[in-house]
């Protein structure tokens, strides 16, 4: 699996950056991400072909992330976010990371510098649930430590508009 954040199985993954023309039509996806190629090319002043070829590349470098990213975990049922921050045992961490992937309560993993390993973004129908899923991380091989902390209101959604404006801007000055 790739993913702007992640790795492929057999490694990490290497992506060109993003020009500028490149943020300009991410921007006016993340404004419209319903767009059709003909309507960005219209909005940006470039071709279809234009698009739909940096679109195509964005794709197959794993630039863009999965379109699931976008459904809130709520609308299926699952109103607790949660992140568990997890020790392991640094052999056993690809062990760690396939068990987690399993679970389909875990929404994202991301590796940690520092005295943590993961930080696991979790979702849960309920208290209950949320301890449950827990004990399943705690018990996984190669997991020494978690410590779990309940989001309790989100105050600044994910968001990268801000840094594809900058980016779709050009440089400063000009």
């Amino acid at each position: 699996m790739s993913s702007l954040h992640g790795s492929a199985p057999g490694g990490p993954v290497t992506r060109r950056p993003a020009d500028q023309l490149d943020a300009r039509i991410l921007r006016e996806l993340d404004r419209d991400p319903q767009s059709t190629l003909v309507a960005l090319a219209q909005r940006l002043g470039i071709s279809r072909n234009t698009v739909q070829a940096r679109i195509t590349r964005l794709e197959a470098g794993g630039n863009l992330l999965p379109h699931s990213t976008r459904v809130d975990p709520r609308a299926l049922g699952y109103p607790i976010a949660a992140v568990v921050v997890v020790t392991v045992r640094q052999q056993q961490l690809s062990t760690v990371t396939d068990a987690l992937s399993v679970l389909p309560e875990v929404l994202e993993v991301l590796v940690l510098a520092g005295s943590m390993d993961l930080l696991v973004h979790v979702a849960a129908t309920d208290a209950d649930d949320l301890y449950r899923i827990t004990g399943c991380v705690q018990g996984m091989t190669g997991v020494v430590r978690t410590d779990t902390s309940m989001v309790m209101r989100r105050l600044v959604d994910r968001r990268v508009a801000p840094l594809l404006d900058r980016l779709a801007a050009g440089p400063a000055g000009s």
